[in-house]
């Protein structure tokens, strides 16, 4: 079995998380470090696991107890923790906040996106888990890229659920705000295009082109739906055709032939992709849910790599349809 730690275990990722690996079949949870939960019943605050786990919030740290930790802390508290603590030599590492995602000769870290670094990943012991965004733009565009495709600015419009705004109540995660709205944030800027154009360089290095990219705030709770539109003059059957190619290996990205919906996403560790041919442009749907496919579903995915199991243990998960 694989024993396994958490460092903030009471956020929304942490609670997909705990659901995630107690029902894994190669894995015992040891401990899930919360210090403003200590004592306190996992299922207290992640109410969705009763009659599933027995399972305590602990301030401790046992680390020389546990195979593989998981970070689902704040972005900046991983870097802070490595840098203050005696980290054991042969501890694996699974870091879900975005410290550790921009390659550096700083650290060791892997970018854990398995449809693009799966080898790297197996052989791994320090991964850094993709953003939820990134994760479903990048899965869009990865096999122009690598057919070196990319040659002009990218349009990418995407909505996110509630839950990619973190448990904390603010005003645009408020209910009586986020119900029946829609707003845009971080035009041009958000936080995860940086980690986008790493990728995209990785296959196709003469990429230099802008993701021009839009965020907005959904009316769900969870789930991504993007939308990118590229300039490229290759037929729709040969683009079909490489998408298929690319992802022919992975267990969890689907070309889907027909017009697609976030339904079809949420509550699996699935991205679906449609393509569309509107004159020279091409329309790439891409969708997934953000709290799995985007976050804790990725990291058990990573998990499974870095210990040589099957990609799907513990991720065969259903949609819930209607």
């Amino acid at each position: 079995m694989i024993k396994v730690g958490i460092i903030g275990g009471a956020g929304y990722t942490a609670g997909e998380l705990i659901r995630l690996l107690i029902n894994h079949p190669e894995v015992e949870i040891k401990f899930i470090n919360s210090s403003s939960n200590a004592g306190n019943k996992i299922t207290d605050v992640h109410e969705g696991l009763y009659g599933e786990t027995d399972l305590v919030f602990t301030d401790r740290l046992p680390l020389d107890e546990i195979d593989v930790l998981f970070f689902c802390t704040a972005h900046g508290d991983t870097k802070k923790f490595m840098d203050s603590h005696n980290v054991p030599e042969d501890l694996k590492i699974i870091d879900l906040s975005m410290d550790y995602r921009i390659k550096s000769d700083d650290h060791d870290f892997i970018y854990g996106l398995p449809e693009l670094n799966r080898r790297a990943i197996c052989h791994s012991k320090h991964v850094a888990n993709p953003g939820c965004f990134a994760t479903c733009i990048q899965l869009g565009l990865l096999p122009l890229a690598k057919h070196l495709l990319l040659n002009e600015d990218v349009m990418v419009n995407a909505i996110t659920g509630s839950t990619g705004a973190g448990v904390k109540p603010g005003a645009t995660s408020h209910f009586s705000w986020r119900n029946n709205n829609m707003s845009i944030y971080k035009p041009f800027s958000h936080q995860h295009v940086p980690e986008i154009k790493q990728s995209l360089k990785q296959l196709q290095n003469s990429f230099d082109s802008e993701i021009d990219f839009i965020p907005y705030r959904g009316d769900f709770p969870r789930g991504i739906f993007a939308t990118l539109v590229v300039k490229c003059k290759v037929e729709l059957e040969e683009l079909v055709k490489m998408y298929t190619d690319y992802y022919a290996e992975d267990s969890f990205v689907h070309i889907i032939d027909k017009n697609i919906d976030l339904k079809q996403v949420v509550n699996t560790n699935k991205c679906l992709i449609h393509l569309e041919k509107h004159g020279d442009k091409l329309l790439i749907i891409s969708c997934i849910d953000n709290l799995l496919k985007g976050a804790s579903g990725q990291a058990v995915h990573n998990m499974n790599l870095m210990f040589n199991l099957e990609e799907t243990v513990g991720l065969k998960l259903k949609p819930a349809a209607f």
